[in-house]
């Protein structure tokens, strides 16, 4: 599957990067001063493919990150459902094994509870 996703998509991909920085090799100048456009204090030359596509991998990394802060709420509720989960099933654990050692005989030690359903390890964590 990687080898096909590496010749459909990323060759061609490669390719059309290629073609596009022979094409767009000539310098212009990026200025970040903009009280003085003639003479700026901060400026930088550079080839026109390297401005497109850095500004293109800003762009990209500056909607993942506010796709990322936008979900942190469902992030959170998944987490603490998760929690609730884990809770619910340790609930159900010691029900089960309060159920199963109430229906056997009085003659049975307590401490060879058949397992019924989930464990707890010694910390008292449901396996």
């Amino acid at each position: 599957m990687r080898k096909f996703f590496n010749a459909v998509v990323l060759i061609p991909l490669g390719v059309i990067f290629v073609i596009f920085a022979v094409a767009n090799r000539h310098l212009v100048t990026v200025s970040f001063d903009p009280f003085n456009s003639r003479d700026p204090a901060l400026s930088l030359t550079l080839p026109l493919f390297v401005v497109i596509i850095a500004v293109a991998i800003l762009g990209v990394v500056a909607g993942g990150l506010a796709t990322w802060f936008g979900q942190r709420r469902w992030r959170r509720a998944a987490r603490q459902h998760e929690a609730d989960a884990r809770e619910m099933r340790a609930q159900l654990a010691d029900w089960r094994a309060h159920a199963a050692m109430s229906q056997r005989p009085n003659s049975a030690s307590p401490t060879t509870v058949p397992q019924v359903g989930y464990r707890r390890d010694k910390q008292g964590a449901t396996l």
